[in-house]
Parts: C-alpha cells; sequence; structure tokens
C-alpha cells in the first residue's frame, strides 16, 4: 500500500513538472489577433459563405468595424480572383477515375483605397486529395463539399493571419 502511495505522489509531482515547464516556456494556444485596421471593407458578393465567415472573425477578434462602402472604409480587401477547381489525380486500369485533387484558388489585395497597399497582391491555394469510387457517388459528392467547406475555413484563418500583420502606416 505504501509503495502505491508513493507512485501516486510522483505521478503528481511529474504532472505539476510538466505543467511548469510548459507555462515557463512561454506556451500558450493561438488566441485571436486584432486587426491593425479601424474599420475594413470587404470586396466579397454580398450573401458569399466566404464573406460570411470572414466577418464573423473579425467581429470576434473586436476592434476593427466591417465598413459597408470602400470609401468609408480605412482598409479595402479586394478580390482578384476566386475558384474552385476538381482535376483528376489518377485513373484505374479501366480508365475509371481513382482519385481528385480539389484546389481553392484565392487571390487578394488590401489597400487604403489611394493605391497604397497593406499587404499586394497575394495568392492563397489550397489543395486536398481524395479517393473516387463510380459506387459511392452521393457520398463522394459529400465527401468533395466538405473538403471545399474545409478548405473555405483555413482560408479564412489564412487571411485572418495575413491581416493581423499587415503594415498600417508603411502603406505605399
Amino acid at each position: 500500500m505504501r509503495s502505491e502511495e508513493h507512485t501516486v505522489v510522483r505521478g503528481v509531482i511529474a504532472a505539476l513538472l510538466l505543467v511548469l515547464a510548459l507555462a515557463g516556456c512561454g506556451f500558450q494556444l493561438r488566441g485571436a489577433q486584432p486587426l491593425p485596421f479601424e474599420s475594413i471593407y470587404l470586396g466579397l458578393p454580398e450573401y458569399s459563405e466566404l464573406g460570411a465567415a470572414l466577418k464573423r472573425r473579425i467581429r470576434a477578434a473586436g476592434g476593427t468595424r466591417i465598413a459597408e462602402t470602400a470609401q468609408s472604409a480605412q482598409a479595402v480587401m479586394a478580390v482578384v480572383a476566386e475558384s474552385r477547381e476538381k482535376v483528376i489525380l489518377s485513373l484505374n486500369a479501366a480508365g475509371k477515375v481513382r482519385e481528385f485533387q480539389l484546389r481553392y484558388r484565392f487571390v487578394f489585395r488590401v489597400h487604403d483605397g489611394k493605391g497604397r497597399d497593406f499587404i499586394p497582391q497575394s495568392e492563397v491555394l489550397l489543395t486536398r486529395e481524395f479517393t473516387f469510387n463510380d459506387s459511392q457517388v452521393l457520398a463522394k459528392e459529400q465527401e468533395e463539399a466538405l473538403l471545399f467547406r474545409d478548405m473555405q475555413g483555413d482560408l479564412v484563418q489564412q487571411l485572418m493571419r495575413r491581416l493581423a500583420v499587415a503594415k498600417v502606416g508603411t502603406a505605399g
């Protein structure tokens, strides 16, 4: 019984030391970073899923107002291109598709409305691969939609990180 108590005590001490080591190294979860703009206009269609997700993240970060017009915003995100593609990666011996690659390409720039860039034209390219089976067409269509939704979530995170590090004072 005595050795079991020592084992428990040693386990608790080891756990405490691990927690102290993590706290001492400065580890912390990535939180929402405030954007360096007082206001931003998003040049996305009004009912865009991407636009809605990006607006939610900007509001959650706090401190930045989403402007209704480009003229009333300190920063303007202009969408240069947005495309989704489905490319065949491989075929089976019968010549039927075995794998696809999904590509989500988003090209944008952030400027002050007077020609000075906060973020010059940039491209985000996301890809996902998935296998295909003729006997599971409906399931694979749902998987494809889910993968595109996942890529959109990744895109929003990448855009937020890029917006958070934009240099407002050095536009030009």
